[in-house]
């Protein structure tokens, strides 16, 4: 009894530390697993301990002390051609109508728009967990590490694509990225398949 009361002090002071962990989810397989895993194995444990009539589990406010962000990071678009002239030499140059660019864009937006939708609807059912969706562009493994400490985040989540020891060499790895980039800890969830090797 008198640590629950400790802990109704501590929030009511303003001591209580609200917990932010942040999964990032791309079109792949492995992202989603990612999500799925944290839900189960690192949710089911933290909701598991307060429940939501309990007053541990919500701040004095009425918000919950836990925030998912779902994070998702599509590539910048740029388009380089310059075709070469005979012998080597670069001929006039064609530029890609703005409509195409504007198409793709598009594209792009729809895609995180249904990823971050998808992702948005599995956590649905978790009690005590705010959700939020970010969007961002440009370099995936900068973006998160930069969103990771602007947020002030307490666990970054990825999944591993398993790429293979020849990709990985030469496309780099965003988990390897980030595990020896962010500031704060990195949770890598393998994929089954990688998992049952």
């Amino acid at each position: 009894m008198e640590t629950e009361k400790g802990k109704l002090v501590a929030q009511q002071e303003g001591l209580v530390k609200k917990t932010r962990i942040m999964v990032v989810i791309d079109e792949s397989d492995e992202s989603f697993h990612g999500l799925q895993w944290t839900l189960d194995n690192l949710f089911g444990c933290i909701t598991a301990t307060a429940a939501p009539e309990q007053p541990e589990a919500n701040d004095e406010a009425g918000s919950r002390l836990i925030t998912l962000s779902l994070v998702h990071v599509q590539q910048a678009f740029h388009l380089h051609y310059v075709p070469a002239g005979p012998g080597g030499t670069v001929s006039t140059a064609f530029y890609i109508p703005s409509s195409v660019e504007e198409s793709v864009k598009k594209a792009q937006q729809q895609i995180a728009k249904a990823l971050v939708s998808r992702a948005s609807d599995m956590c649905k059912d978790k009690m005590n967990i705010e959700v939020e969706t970010l969007v961002f562009e440009g370099d995936p493994k900068e973006k998160i590490c930069r969103a990771a400490q602007e947020m002030h985040v307490d666990l970054l989540v990825i999944g591993s694509r398993n790429l293979g020891k020849f990709k990985r060499a030469f496309l780099g790895s965003v988990s390897d990225y980030c595990a020896q980039h962010a500031n704060c800890p990195v949770l890598i969830v393998k994929s089954p398949k990688e998992a049952n090797k």
